[in-house]
C-alpha cells in the first residue's frame, strides 16, 4: 500500500495583543501568496500588526523544512486565519475614586503552509494507482465494491 505524505504544515500564535480586526487587515493581503512574496510583502506593509505575522509565517516555513524538508521556493499560504482572544481587563483609578476599565483584545493567528512540489508528486501517485486498479480486476460478479 502506499503511504501518502504529509504536503501541509501550520503554525499557530496565540493571544497576540492586538485586535483582530487589524491582524485580518494584514492576512488578507497575503493569503493564497508563496513564501517569498508573503515575506515582501510584510517587510513593505507599514502596520504594527506585520511583525507578528511575519515571525509566524518564518516560524511556519521552519516547520516545513524540519519535519518534510521542504524548499523555502515551494511553499505556498494555503490558509490564514485569524479569531479573537481573550479580552485582558485592566481598571485605571480616576479622579474622585472611580475607576475606567481598559479591555486590551487578543488574537490568535493560524498560519497553514503547503508544499506544491509534494502535492505533484500526490495527483501521478494516485493516476498510477488508477491505472493498476483497473487492470488488475477480472470484471467478475465479486469485484464490485
Amino acid at each position: 500500500m502506499l503511504k501518502k505524505k504529509k504536503t501541509e504544515v501550520y503554525a499557530l500564535g496565540q493571544h497576540i495583543s492586538m485586535s483582530a480586526d487589524k491582524a485580518r487587515r494584514v492576512i488578507d493581503q497575503i493569503r493564497g501568496r508563496s513564501y517569498e512574496e508573503a515575506l515582501l510583502i510584510l517587510e513593505l506593509m507599514p502596520y504594527r500588526a506585520c511583525y507578528p505575522i511575519f515571525k509566524l509565517i518564518y516560524s511556519a516555513a521552519a516547520n516545513a523544512n524540519y519535519n518534510m524538508g521542504s524548499n523555502e521556493v515551494n511553499l505556498l499560504i494555503s490558509k490564514a486565519e485569524v479569531h479573537e482572544g481573550t479580552t485582558i481587563k485592566k481598571l485605571k483609578p480616576r479622579a474622585r475614586g472611580r475607576s475606567y476599565a481598559i479591555k486590551r483584545s487578543t488574537c490568535h493567528l493560524t498560519i497553514v503552509m503547503k508544499d506544491i512540489s509534494l502535492e505533484d508528486k500526490d495527483v501521478e501517485i494516485n493516476s498510477l494507482k488508477k491505472n493498476l486498479d483497473g487492470k488488475n480486476s477480472s470484471g467478475g460478479i465479486w469485484d464490485k465494491k
